[in-house]
Formats: C-alpha cells, sequence, structure tokens
C-alpha cells in the first residue's frame, strides 16, 4: 500500500522594489497507512526578486560669445578732440545639479526575504513503512544598476578690441579703444547612489 501527500507553495515577485518579506506555508497530514507504505509530506518554496535600475543623465552647455568695440577715427580737424570706442563685454554662468538615490536597490537585496513554514504529521502508519517530512526552500535575487553619465561643455569665445584713429588734423586729441571681455564659468555635480 503506497499513500503519498505533496503539497508546494511557490511565490514569484518581480519588480523594481520590494519592501516586505513573503510568507509562505504548507500543512500535510497523513494517517492510518497500512504495512509498508511510503508517505511523503514535501514542501517547496520559491522566491525569485529581480531589481533593475537605470540613470540616465546627460548634460550639455553650448557658449558662444562675441565681444567687440567699435572703431573710432579722429580725422580732418584743424583742432581734433579724443576718440574713445565703448567697452562691450559678455558674461555667462551655467550651474546644474542632478541627485540620484536608487536605495531601493539594498532594501529589495536584503528586506524581500522570504520565510517559509511547512509542518508535516505522519500518524498510525504500520509496520515497515517509509515516513518523510521534506522542506525545500529556493531563494534568488539580483540586482543590475546601469548609470550612465555624459556632460558635453562647449565654450567658444572672441573678444576684439577695436582700432582708434586720430590723424590729419592740425591740433589732434587722444585716441582710446574700449575694452573687450567675455566671461564664462560652468559647474556640472552629478551625484549617483545605487
Amino acid at each position: 500500500m503506497k499513500k503519498q501527500l505533496y503539497r508546494a507553495a511557490a511565490a514569484t515577485v518581480l519588480g523594481l522594489s520590494l519592501t516586505t518579506g513573503i510568507v509562505a506555508a504548507d500543512t500535510g497530514n497523513i494517517t492510518n497507512t497500512g504495512p509498508g507504505s511510503s508517505n511523503n509530506v514535501k514542501a517547496n518554496s520559491t522566491n525569485n526578486r529581480h531589481t533593475l535600475n537605470s540613470n540616465n543623465i546627460w548634460a550639455s552647455n553650448d557658449n558662444d560669445q562675441d565681444a567687440r568695440t567699435g572703431s573710432t577715427n579722429v580725422s580732418g580737424n584743424t583742432t581734433g578732440g579724443g576718440a574713445a570706442s565703448g567697452r562691450a563685454m559678455n558674461a555667462g554662468t551655467v550651474a546644474a545639479s542632478v541627485t540620484v538615490q536608487n536605495a531601493t536597490s539594498t532594501s529589495a537585496s536584503a528586506s524581500g526575504t522570504m520565510f517559509s513554514t511547512a509542518s508535516g504529521s505522519i500518524n498510525t502508519t504500520g509496520p515497515g513503512s517509509s515516513n518523510n517530512v521534506t522542506s525545500n526552500q529556493t531563494d534568488n535575487s539580483t540586482v543590475t544598476n546601469n548609470n550612465y553619465v555624459s556632460v558635453h561643455n562647449d565654450n567658444d569665445q572672441t573678444a576684439t578690441s577695436g582700432s582708434a584713429n586720430v590723424s590729419g588734423n592740425t591740433t589732434g586729441g587722444s585716441a582710446t579703444s574700449g575694452d573687450a571681455t567675455n566671461t564664462a564659468s560652468a559647474t556640472f555635480t552629478f551625484n549617483v547612489s545605487n
């Protein structure tokens, strides 16, 4: 006489984050079997978890500046005054800050623990019977982090001071060319934590 009881529980979780555990319980009872019987209570628990974090960060700054002062000319005068060119100035400031935290990748691996309880009861079996209670637990956990960070900074500056000319005058004044100034500042800050 052969009597077998097979009970199995499986739990599968696939997601981006896990914060709670999984509880599986199996109970099997075998009673009143005859001599030489084979009695088995089996509990199988399987937990599959996969966490995927993909972070793509891209920052680009293209700064083209051109500062030019105009030309000045004083000529053909009996008495020529002074010639002064104005001031040309460009200024640019760029600041970027990005913070990425994937804390769930750690919690998914740690707090997604599976708890399985299996209880088996085999009573009143005949002589020479084989009685087994088996519990199998399988926990599969994988965490994949893909981080891509790219920074592009292009800064082209041109500063040209104009000409100043005082000529052909009986009495000539001064000639002054103005300032040409370019200023650029770029700051990029990235913090990625998995």
